[in-house]
């Protein structure tokens, strides 16, 4: 797109609503990944090009979800095993997040962008 895009074209190509839109753009806009312009022929725009902006970028610019819905069990603190099992859960999770996070980094948006 020559132009920047409204929050309302992006909310029918993603088949969301564009308040929702919105509200995730302004976070893009706060990491400094994308501008807004108001008015007649505004709309967002990228802030540096997309060989700038890797998937880490984004992915931090989006609250870095967590990526696994994996929780310690705290139920039983005087349980060796519980304890034992939370201490190399924990241990996996974060190689994970690691693992993942170097990955995002490496991968810029024009990399994965087709045409």
């Amino acid at each position: 797109m020559d132009r920047p895009a409204t929050s309302e074209e992006i909310a029918a190509m993603l088949g969301t609503n564009a308040t929702v839109v919105r509200r995730t753009l302004a976070g893009l806009r706060e990491a400094g990944l994308l501008s807004s312009t108001k008015g007649h022929g505004g709309g967002w725009s990228l802030s540096r090009p997309l060989t700038e902006i890797s998937l880490l970028d984004l992915y931090s610019a989006l609250g870095s979800p967590e990526l696994f819905a994996i929780a310690p069990d705290e139920a039983q603190p005087a349980c060796l095993l519980a304890r034992a099992a939370n201490a190399a859960t924990n241990d996996a999770l974060h190689a994970a997040r690691e693992v993942f996070e170097e990955r995002l980094k490496a991968l810029t948006v024009a990399e994965i962008v087709r045409p």
